[in-house]
C-alpha cells in the first residue's frame, strides 16, 4: 500500500475545489478524538467498500502527528 503522504495532493486538490479546506484543516486541528472514530468507521465500512485511499485516510486518521501534518499541508496551501 501506497504512504498515506502520496495521498495528500489529491486530497488537497478536492478539498479546495469545493472550498473545504480551512474546516476540514480546523476539524483535523481540534479533533483527534472525532478523527480516530472517523478511521474507525471508515475501517468498519470497508466491508462494503474497499479501495487504497479510504485505507490510507483511515490510516492517517489514526496517527495523530500524520493528522497534524495534513491540517499543516491544508493550511500551507490556502496561504499561497
Amino acid at each position: 500500500m501506497k504512504s498515506t503522504r502520496e495521498f495528500w495532493q489529491r486530497w488537497a486538490e478536492s478539498l479546495r475545489r469545493y472550498q473545504l479546506h480551512d474546516l476540514v484543516a480546523s476539524f483535523l486541528e481540534a479533533g483527534s478524538p472525532l478523527a480516530l472514530l472517523g478511521a474507525q468507521a471508515i475501517y468498519f465500512s470497508g466491508g462494503f467498500f474497499r479501495n487504497n485511499q479510504l485505507d490510507a485516510l483511515a490510516e492517517m486518521l489514526e496517527n495523530e502527528s500524520e493528522t497534524r501534518a495534513f491540517a499543516s499541508f491544508l493550511n500551507e496551501g490556502s496561504n499561497s
